[in-house]
């Protein structure tokens, strides 16, 4: 596939942004014509008007088709393999070539904000086989910056440590998931600091990983004092969409088709609500075509002040609860109470007596937090919540936020005051 990727600016308006997917789709469905999956289906469409009509790519036939059988090209021309998280269940597998990287560096770097060589970028999702870690690796590097590789999975880096690296190495940019930066923050304040105040660097949060509410991404730039840049991707396509100056997160629609599915009716419209399906343009090693991501999403094309051209999407996670309840949607509740209150942990769940919710508060503000919290719930959904404020500590313990565990590489030989039950263990 060509290596002549769309900027930011080629097209002036949605009309012209059509064009350029319809010119883009031929070599995309060319691609999957190598991919044995693809094949095995039968004839792979070869329109855009036989794409309409094409079967939806499910996870389902990610999973069937591991290891490999979703390759499109000779396996020597393979630059990474990565799997999923697997917190939807069994991990997916996908793969990429240097083309693709270049294409997954580049939509990275679209970060409004800009990634420069004077930059100190902590990394601080997962390595290991997903691949949100080593993209933004290595589009900082790409750009020039100086990369902190964290991780979020490892021992090596528990939370007092991050917090000494974002203070001491003067990061400027973070790339964690958004409740890391509340943890961050927790253990920032545990170790004597205040965030706000104490990391002049910090000029930016980069976050992904999970749905984020609105109430919830300006409590955590409050507390940082930065502004929080929201990314939007998966495992299998890399990123999706990305943050505008104007604080709208917007589809990558020069790089993927996008459509919108109603699992109610099984029709797929180019907006409106619903569950996300993507066919990117630009994938050699692994071709997808109307791969049904399964988020819940609202898609609206709309002008932005940004001037980018791009359909705005919503990430509302996966389906909520039978009372019309989703994560992000009680998140934004809880986000909203007063941020004197101090609230940044919480949990709930569903119970046969209704809705059974938990906030970490002081104990001065906890009546009058599970007392609005209750209230809010009730405006919004009608529904009777039981609130509990529970005292600082009980949902993210101290020693969560301030251990330094001991990490140690695999030994045999041992003197007679040591644990040699230890031995050959790397923790």
């Amino acid at each position: 596939m060509s290596s002549d990727r769309p900027r930011l600016g080629d097209w002036g308006d949605f009309a012209e942004l059509a064009k350029l997917q319809d010119a883009l789709l031929p070599a995309a469905l060319a691609a999957a014509a190598g991919s044995p999956f693809y094949r095995a289906r039968g004839t792979v469409p070869a329109t855009a008007a036989e794409l309409a009509g094409y079967p939806l790519t499910s996870k389902a036939d990610l999973r069937d088709a591991y290891p490999f059988g979703m390759l499109a090209v000779d396996r020597s021309r393979l630059a990474t393999y990565h799997e999923s998280s697997g917190s939807t269940g069994t991990p997916t597998a996908s793969y990429y070539t240097e083309a693709d990287w270049a294409d997954l560096i580049d939509r990275y770097a679209r970060m409004h904000i800009g990634i420069a060589p004077s930059d100190t970028v902590m990394v601080r999702t997962p390595y290991a086989l997903m691949l949100t870690g080593h993209v933004a690796h290595a589009a900082a590097r790409a750009c020039g910056a100086t990369v902190v590789p964290a991780d979020n999975r490892s021992l090596a880096t528990p939370y007092a440590k991050v917090v000494r690296l974002l203070h001491d190495l003067e990061v400027t940019l973070t790339w964690s998931l958004p409740t890391d930066a509340l943890l961050w923050a927790a253990a920032a304040t545990r170790a004597g600091l205040q965030p706000g105040r104490d990391f002049p660097a910090l000029r930016a949060l980069l976050v992904a990983g999970e749905p984020l509410s609105p109430a919830r991404r300006a409590r955590i730039a409050q507390v940082w004092s930065a502004p929080v840049v929201e990314e939007y991707g998966a495992s299998e396509t890399g990123g999706l969409a990305g943050q505008c100056p104007h604080g709208h997160l917007h589809l990558w629609a020069d790089r993927a088709i996008f459509e919108v599915h109603d699992p109610a009716t099984g029709r797929t419209t180019p907006d409106g609500a619903g569950e996300l399906v993507v066919t990117p343009l630009f994938r050699e090693a692994m071709p997808l075509l109307r791969y049904h991501l399964g988020d819940r999403v609202e898609v609206t094309y709309a002008d932005c002040p940004c001037g980018w051209a791009l359909p705005t999407v919503r990430v509302l996670g996966r389906p909520g609860t039978g009372a019309g309840l989703t994560q992000v949607g009680l998140e934004d509740l809880v986000f909203r109470l007063p941020a004197g209150y101090g609230v940044m942990f919480w949990r709930a769940r569903h119970t046969a007596d209704g809705l059974h919710a938990q906030i970490e508060v002081a104990p001065e503000h906890g009546a009058a937090a599970a007392r609005d919290l209750r209230a809010a719930v009730g405006a919004a959904h009608g529904i009777e919540a039981r609130v509990d404020a529970v005292p600082p500590g009980t949902l993210v313990p101290d020693a969560v936020l301030t251990a330094l565990p001991e990490v140690m590489k695999p030994r045999g030989l041992f003197t007679a005051d040591e644990n040699w039950d230890r031995a050959l263990r790397y923790y």
